[in-house]
């Protein structure tokens, strides 16, 4: 139905998450038919961050240097340590501008189902940073899935050994939301989290 390269175009945008085929299809055109300069800045842009954009030696974000501007900032508590499960969670928390410590990123969660198990995600790498940094707490902010929860868990039991105190971020009702519209599990966990005021 296509011609061969805008098929491979749509199928390259499908790599996309949350992009289908419909919405794959509808980018290549909009981007041929009326955004040809738009095109040329995208592709220029993805090649340029494939072959210059690594992993940051130290908490393994994404980044063009060797470390990264947070682990080399002279402003960071580098006593409290937050492990997060990808790069994008780094971005959502420094966007809130409440943490000022450095970060260790998993690059996902653990699924013994799936064959993820603590080797795959690097948690012998950050244990070996429990053993040789000044630690003095160790954040979790993994998502609030069964995989996060586990993979939570046992990253705390790792950091206990080491002597390191260990938090979990709380989780619960959204602020603005209204409890009617909010699940079974959110609830009993936001209850179950609750502090004296």
């Amino acid at each position: 139905m296509f011609s061969p390269l805008i098929d491979q175009l749509i199928q390259s945008l499908r790599a996309l998450p949350g992009v289908g085929p419909k919405s794959a299809q509808r980018m290549a055109f909009q981007l041929l038919e009326r955004d040809r300069d738009g095109a040329e800045r995208l592709a220029q842009s993805l090649l340029l961050a494939a072959a210059k954009v690594q992993r940051c030696c130290e908490c393994r974000t994404l980044t063009e240097e060797n470390r990264c501007a947070i682990c080399t900032s002279s402003r960071r508590d580098r006593t409290l340590l937050c492990v997060v499960e990808s790069p994008a969670d780094v971005v959502a928390l420094e966007q809130s501008a409440t943490y000022r410590g450095v970060y260790f990123v998993l690059l996902g969660k653990l699924s013994p189902i799936d064959g993820v198990g603590p080797k795959e995600i690097g948690i012998d790498v950050l244990e070996q940073r429990f053993a040789t940094a000044e630690l003095t707490e160790v954040i979790l902010a993994t998502n609030p899935t069964v995989e996060g929860e586990a993979t939570s868990h046992y990253i705390a039991e790792r950091a206990k050994k080491h002597g390191i105190r260990v938090s979990r971020i709380a989780h619960g009702v959204p602020i603005g939301g209204e409890l009617e519209y909010i699940d079974g599990g959110t609830l009993a966990h936001a209850m179950s989290s609750r502090r004296e005021l």
